[in-house]
């Protein structure tokens, strides 16, 4: 139970550190307490890979590489495939930062994915939170 409680407790501050610091740790850890999260609530690695893919276009595969790899957190987001365009349509909050207010774009799509993952988290199915973001602003 306190590996639990510590993992959150990490994860809230690595989303509430200066950018430049969450841009630089390594991929696999920040990604590693997602996929945690979704787990604790009965939810599946599978869930999140396939909410990361839908909104920055990585497959499976690319994910898993990167799991394995020294790539940073930053540079995930920088360098993916496929930015969808429905992240535009991801409002509302995440620890307590209002999405839509996040001047700048990298941090934006950073809590975009903590938000679905968050969602997913709270008991929706990936299809309903896929279809929300979708298309309308």
């Amino acid at each position: 139970m306190v590996k639990k409680d510590n993992d959150i407790i990490f994860l809230y501050l690595v989303i509430n550190m200066k950018n430049e610091k969450i841009y630089n740790m390594p991929f696999g850890k920040v990604y590693g307490l997602l996929i945690n999260k979704a787990l604790r609530k009965n939810r599946t690695q599978k869930e999140v890979i396939e909410l990361t893919s839908w909104l920055l276009g990585y497959s499976e595969e690319e994910i898993n590489n990167c799991l394995n790899s020294e790539i940073s957190y930053g540079d995930f987001f920088l360098k993916a495939p496929s930015l969808n365009p429905g992240y535009l349509n991801i409002r509302d909050s995440i620890c307590g930062i209002i999405i839509e207010k996040i001047e700048e774009d990298l941090m934006r799509q950073i809590r975009c994915l903590d938000k679905l993952v968050d969602e997913l988290s709270k008991g929706k199915t990936v299809t309903k939170i896929k279809e929300k973001y979708a298309g309308h602003k």
